[in-house]
């Protein structure tokens, strides 16, 4: 990556603006995404207590790695 730049000040103030907004979508969405969105649900309501299953593991996972991964 031998393109990484520094921000200045003006890229800095700006994100600390954007930060304190609160954050929304720019649009409803639209009938078709609904529609999707509804039906993924329904397709994948199997799943659920599986992933969150696998969520709590890799949550215990990461809260006790050891090694070059550690966050301090």
């Amino acid at each position: 990556m031998g393109n990484e730049t520094e921000p200045n000040e003006a890229t800095l103030e700006a994100e600390r603006a954007e930060a304190g907004e609160a954050h929304a979508a720019d649009r409803p969405p639209t009938g078709e995404e609904e529609s999707a969105a509804e039906q993924s649900a329904e397709e994948f309501e199997d799943d659920r207590a599986e992933v969150a299953a696998h969520f709590e593991e890799m949550s215990d996972i990461g809260a006790h790695v050891e090694g070059e991964g550690k966050i301090d």
